[in-house]
């Protein structure tokens, strides 16, 4: 008798809870009552009481994900976004921590079989999460970075950091190179200290919405 393989469900995303911030400058959610329990009391009989939340937020809240149409007018928007390369993704893991300076450059990445991957860099910033240490100083892909990785034919990139980019360069060449090449990018993640180097199975879908190019998911990864 065969002993089956054990499996486990770890959790990549951050909680979406009211008030809190997730990119300095951008307005909080406001999580509420559209109808409460009490107010339901009347609506239904008697011992019966349902509630319906309501939710008023930006789509960059929590741990998101970038489609094209984020960056691109012509880009694939989340409902554009084949489930191909938002689920099932076979995982690589980078490893930067420890590295000096906030530059994760093409380096990085040396020797790593990437094509077909989704590739998840580990800075661990998240540990800096509702801090205001968050945002500022967070580490960063450079744009050598982004073209290799979108040379290689990754399918999906992930950072645990406040933005993929450099926040003080406008021109933001990492969301243009990725998004530019329809390789899908998520930020904000955490818990990446508790995968593998690679194997791990990687699922990060966003509602499907029409001229919308960011949306919150819950990732995770089966390992």
């Amino acid at each position: 008798m065969t002993t089956p393989v054990s499996r486990k469900l770890v959790d990549l995303s951050h909680t979406v809870e009211h008030g809190m911030t997730t990119y300095k400058g951008v307005p909080a959610p406001v999580v509420c009552d559209f109808l409460s329990r009490e107010q339901s009391r009347g609506v239904y009989a008697e011992g019966v009481e349902f509630h319906i939340g309501r939710i008023d937020m930006v789509a960059n809240t929590g741990t998101y994900v970038d489609s094209p149409f984020h960056r691109y007018a012509n880009g694939k928007d989340l409902a554009g976004l084949p489930l191909e390369s938002l689920a099932d993704l076979e995982s690589v893991v980078v490893e930067a921590r420890g590295r000096s300076g906030r530059a994760i450059d093409a380096d990085a990445f040396d020797g790593l079989d990437l094509a077909g991957k989704a590739v998840l860099v580990r800075t661990g910033w998240s540990a800096h999460w509702r801090t205001d240490g968050y945002f500022e100083g967070h580490p960063y892909l450079t744009r050598d970075a982004a073209r290799l990785l979108a040379g290689a034919g990754v399918v999906f990139v992930g950072v645990d950091t406040y933005n993929i980019d450099d926040t003080a360069d406008p021109a933001r060449p990492v969301h243009s190179l990725l998004l530019g090449a329809d390789i899908p990018i998520c930020e904000h993640m955490t818990g990446l200290d508790q995968l593998p180097a690679a194997g791990a199975r990687l699922f990060a879908v966003p509602v499907k919405v029409r001229a919308f190019g960011t949306f919150p998911v819950r990732a995770f990864a089966i390992v």
